[in-house]
């Protein structure tokens, strides 16, 4: 019987997924604080403009690189809230951040190629590198600084090999911002090197403590640089899968051409919503963002006043990295936690090597739910 391909089997699934699955599963009430999604509803003007758009006949195929009027919105987006400049033929609409994420690594990394992580990091990007027969690399951030981006160690890391490196600002999985000196100097390092910087800001609308500026907007070299956003998280639209991804034109077109044979198009109706949250009022989002301030500072406090448990402060995203101060594998404690307590966090193993034993947890839920989930927290800890 054939069997799937090399890179298939080689790609694992997230410690995230498995928490959520094993939650899925347990009877009783539990706190949710696993997955990364606002616990808010998409906004009703942007529900209505994708219904109206629906009925009007926006159900049909679109350009590969996505609807004109859409691609302008996201191109006075980025210029105006992030300091981005793109035109929209510079940007191609995706089926979510993830697609034009996994784009950007097609089109960058070659058989062989390497692409370079700052660490603690998001498990999909090593899948990504593996998708695109690379080969990937974690490069630890030093926990004694909160996991800041140290751009000396990713510059020692660099090589002829390396094609690309990924930074994420705000970080998931720790929520921190990255300094602006210390991207620019990845940047540039990697312009010497003939590589890219792909720009994963799909929590760039989430920065609390300072202003948010996308990568490209602030670097000697923003040819080098592939931005990607996101509807997702800012505008609640998880389940629409709109995102794209904005640069080097050269690299748009490849990538829009490649999307023939995979989606062919983001979704008409999704798009059309896109335009509606990007152009239309931004009273709920800005709601949204500060509801997720409010439950950071929260966190911090609650985490302030734990014996033994500490965190970087997020500066952004809405995940607190949490140290337990427990000599023991984290998804060994996540999983007492959920069993004994009642309260789901993602473990850090699943966020690469760099701190396994911490624990990832989620601030995207009601204060309430947050209060009780850091009640039970707090009794786990002490049992464990």
């Amino acid at each position: 019987m054939p069997t799937p391909t090399d890179r298939v089997r080689r790609a694992e699934r997230s410690r995230i997924r498995v928490m959520f699955d094993l939650a899925e599963r347990h009877d009783g009430d539990l706190v949710r604080l696993e997955v990364g999604e606002p616990d808010f509803d998409t906004p009703e003007h942007v529900i209505d403009a994708a219904a109206s758009a629906a009925r009007g006949g926006a159900t049909h195929y679109t350009s590969n690189a996505g609807l004109p009027e859409c691609r302008r919105a996201i191109s006075d987006t980025l210029a105006t809230e992030y300091g981005v400049e793109h035109d929209p033929d510079e940007i191609v609409v995706t089926v979510g951040g993830m697609e034009a994420l996994h784009l950007a690594v097609l089109a960058t990394v070659s058989p062989g190629e390497e692409l370079i992580v700052p660490g603690p990091t998001w498990p999909n990007y090593e899948t990504q590198a593996t998708l695109a027969d690379g080969t990937f690399r974690e490069v630890p951030m030093p926990a004694e600084t909160g996991f800041a981006l140290d751009a000396d160690r990713v510059i020692d890391a660099m090589s002829d090999d390396t094609a690309a490196v990924v930074l994420t600002t705000p970080s998931n999985p720790t929520g921190r911002v990255f300094d602006r000196d210390e991207c620019r100097a990845v940047v540039e390092a990697a312009a010497d090197h003939d590589a890219y910087v792909i720009a994963d800001e799909v929590y760039l609308g989430l920065t609390y403590d300072g202003p948010a500026e996308g990568i490209a907007a602030y670097t000697g070299g923003p040819d080098h640089v592939l931005t990607v956003g996101s509807c997702s998280k800012r505008y609640a639209m998880t389940g629409w899968r709109l995102g794209w991804l904005a640069g080097d034109p050269d690299v748009i077109d490849e990538v829009a051409t490649v999307r023939e044979s995979t989606t062919a198009c983001a979704s008409s109706v999704a798009q059309h919503a896109a335009i509606a949250a990007l152009t239309g009022p931004q009273e709920p989002f800005a709601e949204m963002y500060r509801a997720f301030e409010e439950r950071r500072d929260l966190v911090m406090d609650r985490i302030d006043a734990i014996d033994g448990l500490s965190a970087p402060r997020p500066e952004g995203a809405f995940y607190a990295f949490l140290d337990p101060g427990i000599d023991a594998p984290a998804i060994d404690v996540a999983k007492f936690l959920l069993r004994e307590h009642g309260v789901v966090l993602a473990p850090g193993d699943g966020f690469g090597d760099t701190a396994p034993g911490r624990l990832r947890l989620s601030f995207a839920n009601s204060v309430d739910r947050l209060e009780e989930g850091f009640d039970r927290i707090e009794a786990g800890l002490a049992e464990f």
